[in-house]
């Protein structure tokens, strides 16, 4: 497979909003090979979701080569809406209605007959381990439930390559591992993904491959193993202990007691 045809290409991709100093994107240049995740790594302000929104069609780069699941964004935008799924930050859920009712719904709008919108329902209720809980309201879940809905919702259609951002902010660490779970599931399956984080060790736990961000340019890219290399290699400091040592070395007593 060439980089050109890999279920995620893009060259020399830049963006500059106006009223912004300086660009989202400056020059981005960044290869997914099949059935693998991503992780775009990078502070608030790097130009993590700025790249997602241009890979999913919503935003028009300035400049560069961008190519989803073999097709061109900006001539074949339709196509590579087809193809992808796409979880943003915030849960794009109606509230009232169930777990099941909104899968249904999102089936019926993915142009499934109310059958198949039906059967898919119960199947991603399954994959998301939310099958108990599919007839109650989704206002009353928790932030890890909403998510891994959210997470189900984007998989109608079972898609060649699958976008996240942002997947687990907010979440507890129990919750963040239910999702990390669903997400190496989908990659076994075969699905190309691509997840933004701020989190360094949920792209050490799920990428096979890490991008870093920073204002707008790719400063390293590399496995996690490759990345960890450049820090160097283990050490240990030995330093005089602070105040602040001995008033969290105390504080801990007080509340092991």
């Amino acid at each position: 497979m060439t980089s050109e045809s890999a279920p995620i290409f893009a060259r020399g991709v830049r963006k500059h909003f106006p009223g912004s100093e300086r660009p989202a994107l400056d020059g981005v240049d960044l290869t997914v090979r099949a059935g693998r995740v991503c992780a775009l790594l990078g502070g608030n302000g790097a130009g993590k979701t700025t790249m997602i929104r241009i890979l999913t069609t919503l935003t028009r780069a300035d400049e560069g080569v961008v190519r989803v699941a073999g097709w061109d964004v900006r001539a074949e935008g339709t196509r590579v809406r087809a193809s992808i799924g796409l979880v943003g930050q915030y849960a794009a859920l109606d509230e009232v209605l169930s777990a099941r009712e909104n899968l249904e719904l999102f089936g019926r709008l993915a142009g499934l007959d109310r059958r198949r919108a039906r059967e898919r329902a119960g199947e991603l209720l399954g994959t998301a381990g939310l099958q108990e809980v599919g007839r109650r309201p989704v206002g009353s879940f928790s932030g890890g439930m909403r998510r891994r809905l959210d997470l189900a919702t984007s998989l109608i259609t079972i898609p060649a390559v699958l976008f996240i951002d942002e997947p687990t902010t907010g979440l507890d660490p129990q919750a963040r591992r239910e999702l990390w779970s669903s997400v190496r599931a989908l990659t076994a399956a075969g699905t190309t993904v691509l997840l933004t984080t701020q989190y360094l060790d949920e792209a050490d736990a799920l990428a096979d491959d890490v991008v870093i961000l920073r204002e707008g340019r790719v400063i390293a890219e590399g496995t996690p193993g490759d990345l960890k290399k450049l820090v160097g290699e283990p050490r240990m400091e030995l330093r005089e202990p602070t105040l602040e040592d001995v008033y969290m070395h105390l504080h801990e007593g007080v509340a092991a007691s």
